[in-house]
């Protein structure tokens, strides 16, 4: 009974989506890396906005996880769309 408690409390603090876009085991890699940014954003701006952190100190921790989230998508040689042509 205790392992259902703490898997239902893992889904509760981090929850995951399914994921529906175009298949590739990179997306599936950068989608995980960007749920988890989502989280981790989600945190900070709670912490900044209950005045547990300072907002520069907010800013400058989601300055970090955004270039994080970026060299993943680097890394994992993910590429920008092409632009949508102009009507």
């Amino acid at each position: 009974m205790p392992e259902s408690n703490n898997s239902d409390k893992e889904r509760l603090l981090h929850p995951r989506s399914k994921y529906r876009g175009d298949f590739t085991p990179e997306n599936l890699v950068f989608n995980a890396n960007l749920q988890e940014f989502s989280q981790r954003i989600e945190y900070i701006c709670a912490l900044e906005t209950g005045g547990k952190i300072s907002p520069e100190a907010a800013y400058q921790e989601i300055k970090k996880l955004y270039k994080q989230l970026k060299q993943s998508k680097r890394e994992l040689g993910i590429s920008d769309p092409p632009p949508e042509p102009q009507a």
